[in-house]
């Protein structure tokens, strides 16, 4: 089943909703993390170090010394740094100093504590979240635990996954205290992942010509910048797009690709005048007059469209190609970064990294688009209120053209009519699970390019189709 995914006010509601339960929820919770804990311990040693907040997440720290304590001969609960012994080997430190209610950074003797956790060498363990993370964000809260492993009680919350969150939080696992969640609280957010989308996927049948598959404009290419259109190109071509013409702005580009001579490269205004199912437009396509008329002309049309890089600056300081966009009836995927977020909401980046969900929602709501913050843990808002977070991806994917290659990604499955809710979670995930895929293989995280994602990006869509039993025999 998709990971839901709960914002504090949910959980908060939930907790209320499930009413007085029997053992409580603070004992449900001390228990299974005491579970995991005995387990970690049992690989270090018996000394073990729980530091207990003064709330309900404190609370939940002292349960689980207390069940340790039936187990293992040395459990020290400390609430400030003199109660530390300074003498110990630590097997673990649990970490429940502070849970989702945080609100104010982290100081004093907590602060202290916190630093005293993150100098240990031991496995640490995190009640919920990692103390001094802010729960709905991600963003630290003037410090935070750096924790090896969390358990996050009831289900995830967003600041587990997405901004400074996954650098805190170790393994995360989910304890749901045996509560039917959807009994109780509804969501609208979810994990990105195969779990979400495996129904959707589409079987092709034997009797199957290209174009079934799609046509797919790609619109850019600009005066030294050739190559983002081309990247594009040639990811839309491999992840099944029937046809692809490419629309160059660059006179002097050559006529073919040598990579893949099967892109049709044409003018801007042929690609465009091509019977088409789906556009990109924007990878390497400037910001100049010929542009701004490329935008407009796609944002115009009734065909599904992915607006991406200077696109989206385009669209951001003109306020009739943002009001195209908001008017469009066909489905418009967005693909910003923090910055070309920050200009689309005129804020800073700093501003759209404070809370990056309540960001990417709005920006969805104000173009009327399903949209993609990228980054760590790009979040996914789609235009009906639903979002995501996807947790593919390395960092070797912040080099250039990754945004291109995932462009065409996009594009590629738009023409071949998935939707745009559909193709915005299926691509974006996909996008990070090739570039996991490499770093594994040993060609990244550093030196990752983006050319190099497309293989196997096409390698793990077939894999998926046939796990889902499409594959052809």
């Amino acid at each position: 089943m998709p990971q839901p995914i709960y914002v504090t006010a949910d959980i908060r509601r939930i907790e209320q909703a499930a009413g007085t339960v029997t053992p409580t929820l603070m004992e449900r919770a001390g228990a299974a993390a005491a579970e995991l804990a005995a387990r970690l311990a049992s690989e270090r040693g018996k000394d073990i170090l729980v530091l207990a907040g003064p709330g309900n997440n404190g609370g939940d720290a002292r349960v689980v010394a207390r069940i340790l304590k039936e187990s293992f001969s040395r459990v020290t609960v400390a609430t400030n740094p003199s109660e530390i012994p300074q003498d110990a080997h630590w097997g673990l430190v649990v970490d429940g100093l502070f849970g989702i209610g945080l609100a104010r950074n982290i100081e004093g003797d907590y602060a202290r504590l916190v630093e005293f956790a993150n100098a240990q060498s031991c496995p640490i363990l995190s009640l919920d979240i990692p103390s001094g993370l802010e729960s709905d964000t991600g963003r630290v809260l003037g410090r935070a635990v750096r924790a090896t492993h969390t358990i996050s009680f009831i289900a995830l919350k967003p600041g587990l996954l997405t901004l400074d969150g996954p650098d805190h939080c170790g393994a995360v696992s989910v304890a749901d205290l045996g509560l039917e969640l959807n009994k109780l609280v509804r969501t609208s957010a979810w994990v990105a992942g195969p779990e979400l989308f495996s129904m959707v996927l589409k079987r092709r049948p034997r009797n199957f010509h290209k174009g079934q598959a799609g046509s797919l404009a790609i619109l850019g290419g600009a005066s030294g910048m050739a190559g983002a259109a081309l990247l594009a190109g040639r990811a839309a071509l491999k992840l099944g797009a029937g046809r692809v013409y490419v629309g160059l702005l660059d006179h002097e580009a050559p006529g073919v690709d040598p990579g893949a001579p099967e892109l049709m490269l044409r003018h801007p205004d042929d690609a465009l005048g091509q019977q088409l199912d789906a556009i990109v437009v924007g990878p390497g396509i400037g910001q100049g007059e010929r542009a701004e008329t490329l935008v407009g002309a796609a944002l115009a049309s009734d065909i599904p469209c992915v607006l991406d890089a200077d696109a989206l600056n385009l669209v951001a300081e003109n306020d009739d190609l943002r009001g195209a966009c908001a008017r469009r009836r066909a489905e418009t995927l967005a693909t910003p970064h923090p910055a070309e977020a920050a200009r689309l909401l005129k804020l800073d980046t700093a501003g759209v990294q404070a809370d990056r969900v309540a960001a990417a929602r709005r920006i969805s709501k104000e173009l009327n688009a399903h949209v993609v913050l990228k980054g760590n843990g790009s979040v996914i808002a789609a235009r009906d209120g639903h979002w995501f977070v996807n947790t593919s991806g390395n960092p070797g994917m912040a080099s250039s053209g990754m945004g291109d290659v995932l462009a065409g990604i996009l594009g590629a499955l738009l023409a071949q009519r998935y939707s745009g809710e559909s193709a915005l979670a299926l691509g974006v995930h996909l996008h990070g699970a090739a570039a996991d895929e490499l770093a594994r293989a040993g060609a990244g995280p550093v030196g990752l390019s983006a050319g190099e994602l497309i293989e196997p990006a096409r390698r793990l869509w077939n894999s998926w189709l046939a796990s889902a039993g499409y594959s052809q025999r």
